[in-house]
Order: C-alpha cells, then structure tokens, then sequence
C-alpha cells in the first residue's frame, strides 16, 4: 500500500494457511492498513520496521494500540519512536510468520539500523534500494559506502530472480538492479 504525503510503501505480509501476517513500515493512514488487515482475515503477529524515519514509522504507535502487535526495530533506529519498542532486531535474526519464515538483515547506510527483510522469493528494501536508485545517505547517520558495500554483499547475493519491494516506487527483481541500477553497474566485481 502506499501511504501518506511521502507516498512511503507499507507493506501486508501473510501466510495463507494460518492467516499470521506481519506489517512493514506503516507510516501512515492506519485505518486504511487496519481495513486491509481485516479485509485478509489476518492475525498481525509483528510490525517490522526498516528504518526510523518518519514516513515509515508514523502510524506505529497506533496500530500497535489497535491490533496489539509487538514493534520490532533496530536498536540503532529505536529512539526515532516515542515510545519503547517491544524488541529489537539484529543481522540475521528469524521471524517466523505462519509457515514463513523472514530474515532480518542489516543494511546500514541510509540510518544506522537499517534493516532489510527476506521472504521466499521476496525482498522488502524499505530505502536501502530502489528500481533504479539507492536510499539517500546525506541524513544523520547516513554512511554512502556502507549502504553500497551492504546492498552488494547482502542483497546481491540473494539470487537475481528475487523480487525487490522498497519503500518508496515500483517492485523491481535483484537481478535488474544488479545490472542496471547506475550505483551498481560502474563495477561489476560482484
């Protein structure tokens, strides 16, 4: 779904077995996200955050208070909330949604916490990377370097027929960005 003026992607992850789900960066318009939970029958076991910028974090709070969910961020990103989340992810952390199981990666460079999540076949970058371009890195805490070392050491690597979902923009596969992203194409080292 994309949500708010900053038109951040929000994203609805369920399995389709045990109707568990999970919700990425709900920056904004909670009862649009609420309704499309309810409208898939979904039980919300966790609301992942990539990063702790205000356009995908700005309806936390309440949608944690409507469906009760624990809030998962990066330590490093936590004082972005204004309130305590109920954990904290770390590189290569498991959240097991459904038969699903999602991988957490650290992908430092636009925040210091920034995280990616892999699902069978699927990446959700938040601003890591984008079709065609990367997360900006001129923010407090931004580091160039690091968002290119983690997208080409962590990413790249998880096949080029995976599916890309940023945070903001269209889906795009790894393969295409690897290839055709002008960040990325200058080397092709990788």
């Amino acid at each position: 779904m994309v949500v708010g003026l900053y038109q951040a992607n929000c994203y609805i992850m369920g399995c389709d077995k045990t109707n568990e789900g999970v919700v990425i960066d709900p920056g904004d318009e909670v009862l649009r996200v609420v309704e499309e939970i309810s409208r898939n029958g979904l039980k919300i076991r966790q609301i992942l955050i990539t990063h702790g910028h205000i356009d995908h974090i700005g309806a936390v709070k309440e949608l944690k208070d409507i469906i009760k969910a624990p809030v998962l961020i990066h330590a490093f990103d936590a004082s972005a909330l204004n309130f305590p989340p109920d954990g904290h992810l770390h590189d290569g952390q498991k959240i097991e949604v459904g038969r699903y199981s999602i991988s957490a990666i650290h992908t430092p460079g636009h925040s210091p916490g920034g995280m990616c999540f892999y699902a069978p076949g699927a990446v959700f970058t938040g601003d890591t990377l984008f079709a065609g371009s990367i997360g900006r890195t001129d923010f407090t805490g931004g580091n160039h370097q690091q968002l290119i070392e983690g997208v080409i050491n962590k990413i790249f690597p998880l096949g080029d027929d995976v599916r890309v979902y940023p945070g903001h923009g269209p889906a795009t596969t790894i393969g295409r960005e690897r290839l055709t992203n002008p960040f990325f194409r200058m080397s092709q080292a990788y």
